[in-house]
């Protein structure tokens, strides 16, 4: 395996490498989950090495060189256990008038055709505003609609899709129900803060159901948009810059609900970390790979601080983004 650096404890294992060399070193039915960002096809360029998916050709390029992923994934996978991908739908430019490509759909067809079975997905909701002023969509104004509505975006909702691989393996038992803390903004009512690890009857178990009810839903409307893991600029001399890591408390409710302490969650586009950091923070063992240099340093500095608590972000104040809803 052709690894740049790395860094192995008995919580965690990072790699500076093409995450292909890294799972193909991995034992087929080794890992309980893998949950990662890949790539938006046609978005975003992350790095120039010629390894980086994010510098295929074309959109049919993209698909052949991510479908190899998924076909790993789908091997180092156990029998019965998951995979989550984060998704949203791809403009095909920023003229203000261009369509949308369905990344989403399109995913899941390419795990379906791979032998994956797809189980779910969140929406994630993104306020209108907040989209347009880091975005820079231009259809995503209040001018837009005063002048043609018919031309009016949408803040597209980011997609969490939930695969499962075949056949039966360790069940994913939460025998005392979800007893961690709510990731998300809402706060659980202080009256069920005592079922917390109820071992009676779960029916009883108000704490964990309270949560779960929000976990299983379709649309996620509290996950906190800027409770991310910090970067430093991660721009090299020949690169395009894109760095916005995925939310932790996306990361966390897909952890906390979906395997069991102890097991291995594996994320192949690695970036920053979030995703070991998050499967550590839970008391999992997390596995993470990264092809970009600058982002593997950043996840270092990240794990180093492993056991801090990352702080719930502070409200917007829409009131400074009066300069775009003209």
């Amino acid at each position: 395996m052709a690894v740049k650096d790395q860094l192995v404890t008995d919580r965690f294992a990072i790699y500076c490498a093409d995450s292909m060399d890294v799972m193909a070193a991995m034992p087929d039915n080794s890992i309980h989950a893998s949950i990662y960002s890949p790539p938006f096809s046609g978005l975003y360029v992350y790095s120039s090495n010629d390894r980086d998916v994010s510098n295929a050709r074309n959109y049919d390029e993209f698909a052949e060189h991510y479908g190899m992923f998924i076909d790993e994934l789908y091997r180092i996978t156990m029998p019965g256990r998951l995979s989550a991908v984060h998704a949203a739908p791809v403009p095909s430019g920023n003229s203000g008038k261009d369509e949308l490509k369905d990344f989403p759909g399109d995913v899941i067809r390419w795990h379906q055709a791979r032998g994956w079975e797809w189980i779910g997905r969140h929406a994630i909701w993104k306020e209108p505003l907040a989209v347009r002023r880091r975005t820079m969509q231009h259809n995503l104004s209040h001018k837009t609609i005063v002048t043609d509505a018919a031309y009016g975006g949408v803040a597209s909702a980011d997609e969490l899709l939930i695969f499962r691989k075949p056949g039966a393996d360790t069940p994913i038992n939460h025998p005392v129900g979800l007893t961690t803390e709510y990731a998300g903004a809402e706060k659980v009512p202080g009256d069920l803060l005592k079922y917390r690890g109820w071992d009676g009857d779960q029916k009883m178990n108000r704490y964990s159901h309270w949560i779960w009810r929000r976990y299983a839903s379709s649309v996620w409307d509290d996950v906190r948009l800027d409770r991310v893991l910090p970067f430093r600029d991660a721009k090299e001399e020949d690169d395009e810059k894109h760095v916005h890591p995925l939310q932790l408390d996306v990361i966390e409710r897909f952890i906390d609900l979906r395997t069991m302490p102890g097991e291995k969650v594996y994320t192949p586009f690695m970036g920053v970390g979030s995703e070991v950091f998050a499967a550590v923070q839970l008391g999992r063992i997390g596995i993470g790979s990264e092809l970009k240099p600058s982002y593997f340093e950043q996840a270092l500095r990240n794990m180093a601080v492993v056991d801090e608590v990352v702080e719930e972000p502070e409200q917007l104040d829409f009131s400074e983004f009066e300069d775009v809803t003209a």
